[in-house]
């Protein structure tokens, strides 16, 4: 079936609002716009619980029952799907005059509806059945119908544009204007676009479908940013609906408006610390660690992070898996830092940060759980690539010894450590650990002996600015997100001091090096899992 072709005079720049249509779950503000269309003499038609809200306020209404003349039937499930509703909203007053007046169909020139709370039905846990029954039928009806025709219908689907209308009907002697109704009628095309891609995720969920024939991408604008990864990129920040604790829940207590990268490191840095049961800090510059550790207290584990690479920590975003307490804030507060993210912060905590103006602080309430289904998206021209989450953990009755000696107990609880950092590592991906600490991250290299042996120089460089005589490497442990390709990657590790390996294997030179790792004198494990991250 072809749509019809245009054959329509130019859209009028302001309609008088005569009878306006509303119908809300959320109502918040509807009594004040109520009692401004009423204040014009617009007549109000609406239904069920918005019509009883704006009554027992003493504004007038009209059930939409008494205005088709048609009751509400099957449980509220048809009630606005009939053509006295469709039709006031459809009907272009330039070429259907007559219609509306042969069939008796006055125009709906102001529609206001916002849907039943499917997402929030959703996301409590609620039956099968009862999210079915939230899954509105009508309201996507009547904002799809007013948005196409928004030549001569406002269409308004969130209380926080109401507004925007209440001040054009005063500016404009009760009319809307045509940019304001354009601009409505994409926010609301918008809107059930969002509502249709929740309801048909949930669906997938509920079918056990991972990945569907189609799937839609949906956001909310939380934040329209300065500019991108550089100044000439324009960006934005959109969120899900997602509960999951991080930046896009995070209350913003003080400092300059977040970025592009601050938001993209700060999410880095809050994943990767969430991954440790114990205190836990993670410092990262440009997506990556330069410093990760837990210990006894934050602030034990912030000093360990710090000894890492205390260079590029400058400039870097701080995570914490605990609540700020002071003595951590005030040795936080002797860098210079660009954010920092915690579940919480005592008032000690706050009021040492607040001294640093221009530091953003963040506090999320809790921290992500490393272990929950997630869904992970990469543009590509022309397309996105879809993965899960990189929730995988070693369970260390898995590991399989292969070299002639096994590690001892603290090179085994240093090895594990080491490879959790690793998974947030950009690859080729080399992490050097010592209790409970990284002594040396090689991120984004094309070589993996080239991480080996850059994270060796580190070291090095961070041990003289702390005044030791030798590397933090000398005797720690080594993680590699991926299989050694050549021994030599672990040769440049062993030349650095480490005295325990752990890597996924699968090589097919894993043979040549086993032996080279016992030739060291080496420990080595084998994990059968790999953590690359581009």
């Amino acid at each position: 079936m072809s749509p019809p072709k245009a054959n329509h005079a130019p859209a009028p720049d302001k309609v008088r609002i005569a009878r306006a249509l509303i119908s809300v779950s959320d109502k918040a503000g509807l009594v004040e716009l109520g009692k401004a269309l009423a204040a014009r003499g617009v007549e109000i038609l609406s239904t069920g619980g918005s019509a009883q809200r704006l009554a027992e306020a003493g504004v007038p209404v009209k059930e939409v029952s008494d205005h088709t003349g048609f009751p509400e039937i099957m449980d509220g499930r048809v009630k606005t799907l009939h053509p006295r509703v469709h039709g006031g909203i459809l009907a272009r007053r330039d070429i259907h005059a007559d219609a509306m007046a042969q069939h008796d169909i006055p125009g709906i020139d102001l529609v206001v509806v916002n849907l039943y709370p499917f997402e929030a039905t959703v996301a409590k846990g609620a039956a099968y059945d009862d999210c079915v029954e939230n899954i509105d039928i009508g309201g996507p009806a009547m904002i799809r119908a007013a948005a196409k025709n928004h030549d001569f219908v406002a269409i308004v689907t969130e209380p926080s544009d109401y507004e925007a209308v209440m001040d054009e009907l005063a500016t404009h002697d009760g009319c809307v204007t045509l940019a304001l109704r354009r601009k409505l009628a994409q926010r609301a095309y918008a809107r059930t676009a969002a509502y249709d891609a929740a309801i048909s995720t949930w669906l997938a969920g509920q079918l056990g479908e991972t990945f569907p024939p189609r799937t839609t991408l949906s956001g909310s604008l939380a934040q329209t940013l300065r500019y991108g990864e550089n100044p000439h990129q324009q960006a934005a920040f959109y969120v899900t609906g997602e509960k999951r604790p991080g930046v896009s829940t995070a209350v913003q207590l003080q400092g300059k408006e977040l970025s592009y990268n601050n938001l993209n490191d700060t999410d880095a840095a809050f994943e990767l610390v969430a991954e440790f049961e114990q205190p836990a800090v993670a410092i990262i510059k440009h997506a990556n660690p330069c410093g990760v550790a837990q210990g006894a207290s934050l602030l034990e584990a912030y000093k360990s992070a710090l000894l890492c690479d205390p260079v590029s920590a400058f400039g870097g975003i701080i995570a914490v898996n605990r609540s700020l307490d002071a003595e951590t804030a005030e040795e936080i507060s002797k860098l210079f830092a660009e954010v920092v993210i915690a579940p919480d912060a005592d008032e000690a905590a706050r009021a040492l940060l607040a001294t640093k103006k221009n530091l953003r602080v963040l506090l999320t309430k809790d921290v992500p759980n490393p272990a929950e289904p997630d869904m992970m998206i990469k543009q590509l021209s022309g397309g996105f690539l879809l993965q899960n989450r990189d929730s995988g953990r070693i369970d260390p009755a898995e590991l399989k010894v292969v070299t002639k000696r096994a590690p001892t107990e603290q090179e085994l609880s240093d090895l594990l450590f080491a490879f959790r950092v690793a998974k947030h590592v950009k690859s080729n991906a080399i992490v050097y650990a010592k209790n409970g600490a990284t002594v040396g991250v090689g991120a984004g290299q094309m070589s993996r002996v080239d991480s080996a042996r850059i994270a060796a120089i580190k070291s090095g460089e961070a041990a003289k600015a702390a005044g030791l005589s030798e590397p933090l490497t000398k005797g720690s442990v080594v993680a590699s997100d991926a299989f050694f390709p050549f021994a030599d990657g672990l040769l440049a590790a062993a030349e650095a001091g480490v005295t325990a390996v752990i890597q996924p294997g699968g090589s097919i030179r894993d043979n040549d090096v086993i032996a080279a790792a016992d030739e060291k004198g080496l420990a080595m494990v084998l994990t059968g899992m790999r953590h690359f991250r581009h």
